[in-house]
Formats: structure tokens, C-alpha cells, sequence
């Protein structure tokens, strides 16, 4: 069975046994390793990834779930690292040993895409899924706030 991948606006087909995880074709098949795999049970989000422009945990999902939907990983997102969050990231000094950055990026870019200006509780309660051991959840909320304040929308 060929299911079909829309990885970052690139088609693709594979015939790929369609109960692999997500993450393992974009980091094995694809070489996109940007999406990191962290516990391989969804909860950590290290592995976010957008599926159709939400967040999902790329662990966890199968790729027939995948099959004919937009898959965006954070080389998607922006391919020279220009991306508002991503600027807002370097600003901000968010990121410590950078394993989570990833995850923790792709799922404020959804969150920013849903709620233009989220509230400080949106940002807990859309964030509390993505761990950072550095601690650095502070400055996660003070770049997502930046980039929402300074949105047009």
C-alpha cells in the first residue's frame, strides 16, 4: 500500500509499513532530524511535529494517519532559522542544551497559529505538554508573548 507524504510542500510516496511512527520516517527515511525523539510515548513532545497545521506527537503517529495531510517539521517551519518563534528563541536565550527547542517551537507555532494573542493560561495549558529539562519555561512564555505581541493578527 503507497500512502502519500507532504513533507515541508515537498510530495512524497512511500511504501512504508504504514504502522511506523512518523518520527522515524522523517529522521531514518527523509533525514530531517530536526524533530527529536525524546520518550517514544508522546510525553515529552520532543517529537512535535504539524500535521495538517497542528501539533502532534510525531512518536506516536502512525504514518497512515499521515497519509494525504501537510506534514510541516521545524526545517518546514523556516529553512534559514528566520522564523518569528525562532528569533524571539535567540532573543529570549531560551535555549540551554536545545534538546526540546524543536518541539517546543513547533508547538507554539500552532498554538500562535489558533490563538494570535494568547492569554499567559492558553500558553501553560498549550506548552505543559512539551518538557524542558533546563527549566526554561519562563523565557519559553516571554519569546511566545513577544512573537504574539508583535503579529499582526
Amino acid at each position: 500500500m503507497k500512502l502519500k507524504l507532504s513533507v515541508n510542500g515537498s510530495d512524497k510516496e512511500t511504501d512504508l509499513d504504514p504502522d511506523m511512527p512518523l518520527l522515524w520516517v522523517l529522521r531514518d527515511v527523509m533525514g530531517l532530524t530536526g524533530t527529536k525523539f525524546g520518550c517514544g510515548k508522546a510525553l515529552c513532545g520532543a517529537c512535535t511535529v504539524h500535521l495538517d497545521g497542528a501539533a502532534v506527537r510525531s512518536c506516536v503517529t502512525p504514518i497512515r494517519a499521515a497519509d494525504g495531510r501537510k506534514i510541516t517539521t521545524i526545517e518546514g517551519l523556516s529553512a534559514d532559522g528566520t522564523h518569528p518563534l525562532q528569533k524571539a528563541w535567540v532573543t529570549f536565550g531560551v535555549p540551554q542544551c536545545g534538546f526540546c527547542q524543536t518541539g517546543q517551537i513547533m508547538t507554539a507555532a500552532a498554538l500562535l497559529k489558533e490563538k494570535g494573542k494568547p492569554t499567559d493560561k492558553e500558553i501553560a495549558e498549550a506548552m505543559s505538554g512539551n518538557l524542558c529539562r533546563c527549566g526554561t519555561y519562563t523565557r519559553i512564555r516571554d519569546a511566545i508573548k513577544k512573537v504574539a505581541q508583535e503579529s499582526k493578527a
